[in-house]
């Protein structure tokens, strides 16, 4: 699949993203209060605003557990795709093979050709449940991976920021524009992978 697999709704999971805020508890806020001095300094001298923005397309396609995951889906797509592919192979030949055996008058009683048809529609059924299991199976492994990308990034952007202390740290395609200097989505991907090539070792 040529589109990342994980690609989630950026306004949803934005929604969801609580960064220094007031609502996010008492501890966090007191535990960012010095950092979020600082960076407020460190803003007022750059003259910059005291908030930041993470391209999310970006992070999703060069963060390592989104990536080994988007792997994992394909290699799950690309075998529910050779397992249809196989049914319909064995069925269409076991077609072909009852049109020539009706057409050279090979069924000797009605009896057989019933029992040839009963067989087919028992490939046919075997092959519904079968696409249907690994299709179901796909679908819960592709929520669950997106549930635990998201899950990871919202930890370390939380971890992140109680560290800097912005007021905000917004999604790239929220906006119509924001001013590029204010863009820390490789110092995210760059934290991401260090914890993620951490934890995988």
């Amino acid at each position: 699949m040529k589109k990342n697999l994980l690609r989630v709704s950026a306004l949803a999971f934005a929604l969801s993203l609580c960064v220094a805020l007031p609502s996010c508890g008492d501890n966090t806020k007191k535990e960012a209060e010095k950092p979020a001095a600082a960076a407020k300094t460190n803003a007022e001298k750059s003259g910059l605003p005291n908030y930041r923005y993470v391209d999310l397309d970006t992070v999703l396609n060069k963060y390592n557990l989104a990536k080994d995951y988007n792997e994992e889906m394909l290699r799950m797509q690309n075998n529910m795709e050779s397992e249809v592919k196989r049914h319909e192979n064995s069925i269409q030949s076991f077609a072909t093979s009852m049109q020539k055996k009706l057409q050279n008058n090979g069924y000797l009683s009605e009896e057989s050709y019933k029992a040839d048809q009963e067989k087919i529609n028992n490939m046919q059924a075997t092959a519904q449940r079968s696409v249907a299991s690994l299709q179901n199976n796909f679908e819960n492994a592709a929520m669950t991976a997106q549930k635990t990308v998201n899950d990871s990034i919202q930890a370390f952007i939380k971890d992140y920021n109680a560290k800097k202390g912005y007021d905000a740290i917004l999604f790239k395609n929220a906006t119509l524009f924001i001013n590029p200097d204010l863009d820390i989505t490789d110092e995210v991907v760059e934290g991401l992978n260090a914890r993620y090539n951490k934890v995988k070792k």
